[in-house]
């Protein structure tokens, strides 16, 4: 039998697995555990690891079965099951996008509202071509893992005569990106909030992403001006984003809740 912790982030969903007990099978297990129907269901798979040394590290499996290199939320839900776990307030997780350190500014369990540090953003304007499309103006921007940002007018984040569920899945396996994106369609409503969609890779459309979020917000104060200091709303619900400078540290605030734990047969 294998333990698994089951947590959100604004609806964002993820099992926690400790590493020694996944035997290496990520994959295998993202696939298989994280299909919606047919077992747990979860957007990915976050394995956790305790080194020797007291520190800790994280491998992020989607749920078709590829790896990425972070997730804000997911990195979030871990924060939180250490806090309710082991009554940690603070922790910093290793990730294959940089280190990630956590701090629990409220604690109700399972409830909790954690600060992120999320790294130093970096965005570039850039300009796709999609066949059968044309020309898609953006921005890349990479927050740890690689994301394209397109801002668009229409209430439903339509764009280019495509829904934003359609083009973002044309743009998220596109050859111009050789690792796959995940995409962001963007509207601002002021200086001070925008609301966004996601397009997951890996995954497909969610309801939220922390690293996302940030995306977005970067992409936003970078390129269309909005305040440093940001409400980013999507469909899963609002999280906080602040970036004093272009070379500073990004912070992303929002919630992550304990859904469950369990156990579930080894494959």
């Amino acid at each position: 039998m294998i333990p698994f912790v089951k947590a959100h982030a604004c609806g964002n969903d993820f099992l926690i697995i400790e590493e020694p007990l996944a035997q290496r099978r990520h994959a295998e297990l993202a696939r298989k555990l994280c299909a919606r129907n047919t077992s747990i269901g979860a957007d990915g798979i976050e394995f956790l690891e305790r080194k020797p040394n007291g520190e800790f590290f994280l491998r992020l499996f989607n749920a078709d079965g590829s790896e990425a290199e972070l997730s804000g939320n997911g990195t979030r839900c871990v924060a939180a099951w250490l806090a309710s776990s082991e009554g940690r307030r603070e922790v910093a997780l290793g990730t294959h996008g940089g280190l990630r350190t956590c701090h629990v500014i409220e604690a109700n369990d399972p409830l909790y509202l954690i600060e992120s540090e999320m790294g130093i953003p970096r965005v570039m304007q850039r300009t796709i071509v999609l066949p059968g499309v044309g020309e898609v103006p953006g921005a890349m921007v990479n927050v740890g893992n690689p994301h394209f940002v397109l801002f668009v007018e229409c209430d439903d984040f339509s764009a280019h005569g495509l829904s934003w569920q359609e083009l973002g899945a044309q743009i998220s396996v596109s050859p111009l990106f050789p690792h796959g994106t995940n995409v962001e369609f963007v509207r601002v409503l002021s200086p001070s909030e925008i609301a966004f969609r996601i397009f997951e890779r890996g995954c497909g459309p969610t309801t939220s992403s922390g690293t996302g979020t940030c995306a977005s917000s970067v992409a936003a104060m970078a390129l269309r001006g909005a305040d440093r200091a940001l409400t980013a709303v999507a469909e899963g619900g609002p999280q906080r984003t602040v970036w004093p400078t272009s070379d500073a540290v990004m912070r992303l605030t929002g919630p992550a809740e304990i859904i469950c734990r369990g156990e579930v047969t080894a494959l």
